[in-house]
């Protein structure tokens, strides 16, 4: 592809922006169509306007976004300058947004560094303009099959991108089967992360995407697991196993609902880490935001310290107050994801309510069918959990899957819109916490925001 010459760029630049703010002032995010407009005057705008800066890229199917957040927090904490797509806007358009605007009139950036959230399927179109640094690779399970197929094709995607960037430091989840095999065959520098040690139950997962050795077809074997298919897995024919991750967590002090003080290893040496938010799945976020900030160049100190006080993303592990009601909101968008919140929920000592939303428009994808493999069963036996809201496009088909995983039909209210939603929450004399696929999340944020304050989605 050509370099656009200097009119083409500003021209670019100028549309972008003012697109952005035509749409600001009508209070909508302005996240994707302006990179679409940019891209009208300068199709290869976004090489333009990155030259130069060092950019950390994150992709993988949960994770993402919050991920992104712990590095961006660690740059900006230690008085670091970083541009970031916090709208969770992530493919090329979204990303063509972001870096356009950042940039002056003559597409020249201004800021030095970037951390960037890019979809799978986007990786291979987004990752030759702007020739990040580092990639870090979170997880891959099944997510969307009626965009994406099947796990085997969301893998082949990345690995199409990473091959496009061989001069890129990969870092890859060594505990995940999948995407510890993208280091197969590529030039680059391939760092690990991972858990060193087991958590829950040691027992085969309900639910595993990757149950079969992508080299040889045997089925695996684990010395232990954390959640789903991730943990020390092994083929015990033709030898593909679990590689020794550079920064993994080595010890597991304390889990609560705010946070988690580990052990971990980093670069050789031992560590005391603080995480502020709860779950095990953020421990795999924070030791991929280590391995990526440390395979930048930069000191694992400045992330270190930064990791203790760091926020949720928005509807990630986000807190609202309505009212007086506390609630929490939990993007769940398919079975693994949703059996570690479902998991979070059932480790909670005080009694709460629930509410569950479930849309299935393009965002989410169209096959809802994922919810039947989530392990519902696990929340409905908690003592802890008094009510049961649904509600979204596909709320009846929730009601329906929670009665099969044995809701008692008087505590399940179906709600038909976001203001009965609200009025419901109004009215909690418990905790709620609310768990949403991606579109109903985020009209539901929206609602909360207007209701409880709070910064817009694409404010971060």
């Amino acid at each position: 592809m050509r370099k656009s010459n200097p009119v083409q760029t500003v021209l670019s630049v100028a549309a972008c922006k003012l697109t952005r703010n035509l749409l600001r002032l009508t209070k909508r995010g302005g996240t994707a169509l302006p990179g679409k407009v940019a891209r009208v005057f300068a199709p290869n705008i976004l090489e333009t306007v990155s030259e130069g800066m060092e950019i950390i890229v994150v992709t993988g199917t949960n994770g993402k976004t919050t991920t992104c957040r712990m590095l961006e927090h660690a740059f900006t904490s230690s008085g670091r300058e970083c541009l970031s797509n916090k709208s969770g806007a992530n493919l090329l358009s979204g990303v063509t947004a972001e870096l356009t605007c950042n940039a002056t009139w003559r597409g020249r950036p201004k800021t030095h560094y970037a951390v960037i959230e890019c979809d799978e399927g986007a990786l291979k179109q987004v990752v030759p303009l702007i020739h990040p640094k580092v990639i870090a690779v979170t997880n891959l399970f099944r997510d969307q099959l009626d965009r994406y197929g099947e796990v085997m094709h969301t893998a082949d995607t990345i690995r199409v991108g990473i091959r496009k960037v061989p001069e890129t430091v990969l870092c890859l989840n060594a505990d995940d089967s999948l995407v510890s095999s993208l280091s197969f065959d590529v030039p680059n520098k391939v760092l690990y992360y991972g858990l060193n040690t087991p958590v829950g139950d040691q027992k085969d997962p309900a639910v595993s995407d990757a149950k079969y050795c992508i080299r040889c077809g045997t089925q695996y074997k684990y010395l232990y697991h954390t959640y789903a298919h991730l943990g020390g897995f092994y083929c015990p024919k033709c030898g593909y196993k679990r590689q020794e991750p550079a920064t993994a967590v080595t010890k597991i002090r304390k889990m609560s609902a705010s946070g988690s003080d580990v052990l971990m290893q980093i670069g050789g040496s031992s560590q005391e880490v603080s995480v502020g938010l709860p779950a095990v799945y953020n421990l795999y976020n924070a030791a991929a935001a280590i391995c990526a900030f440390t395979a930048a160049g930069l000191p694992a100190e400045d992330i270190i310290s930064s990791l203790r006080d760091v926020h949720s993303s928005f509807g990630r592990m986000e807190n609202f107050k309505l009212d007086g009601t506390d609630i929490q909101m939990i993007l769940v968008k398919n079975p693994a994801g949703c059996n570690q919140a479902l998991a979070y929920l059932t480790s909670m000592e005080e009694d709460f309510n629930a509410v569950f939303c479930l849309n299935d428009r393009t965002a989410d994808g169209h096959d809802i069918s994922w919810i039947w493999d989530a392990d519902y069963e696990q929340l409905m036996k908690d003592p802890h959990l008094k009510k049961i809201y649904v509600a979204g496009d596909r709320a009846q088909d929730m009601q329906l899957r929670l009665k099969y995983a044995d809701a008692e039909e008087e505590r399940i209210t179906l709600c038909p819109s976001k203001e009965a939603l609200l009025q419901a929450m109004r009215e909690s004399a418990l905790p709620v916490f609310v768990l949403p696929n991606y579109t109903s999340m985020l009209s539901l944020r929206a609602a909360l925001q207007e209701a409880a304050g709070g910064k817009n989605f694409w404010e971060g």
